[in-house]
C-alpha cells in the first residue's frame, strides 16, 4: 500500500503500523525524540505498535534535533 510520509509517497506492506513505518524509516527504536501524527491526529507512543495505517493516509513524522 502507499501512504504519504512527510509529503512523499512510501510503499508499505498491508497491515503496516506506525511502529513498522518508523522501523522502516530508521527511527530510534525507543521512540525518544520522535512524534507522529496520522491524518492530523497525534498518535501516542504507547499506541504505535497497534496503530494501523490505511492506504493513502497522510503521516507526519517529526524528530527532535539538538543544536544551536
Amino acid at each position: 500500500m502507499q501512504v504519504l510520509v512527510n509529503g512523499q509517497e512510501q510503499a508499505l506492506p498491508d497491515g503496516a503500523t506506525v511502529a513498522s513505518l518508523l522501523a522502516a524509516l530508521g527511527a530510534p527504536e525507543s521512540g525518544r525524540g520522535v512524534a507522529v501524527a496520522v491524518a492530523g491526529e497525534i498518535v501516542p507512543r504507547s499506541r504505535w505498535p497497534e496503530a494501523k495505517l490505511t492506504p493513502g493516509v497522510r503521516v507526519e513524522v517529526l524528530t527532535a534535533v539538538q543544536g544551536g
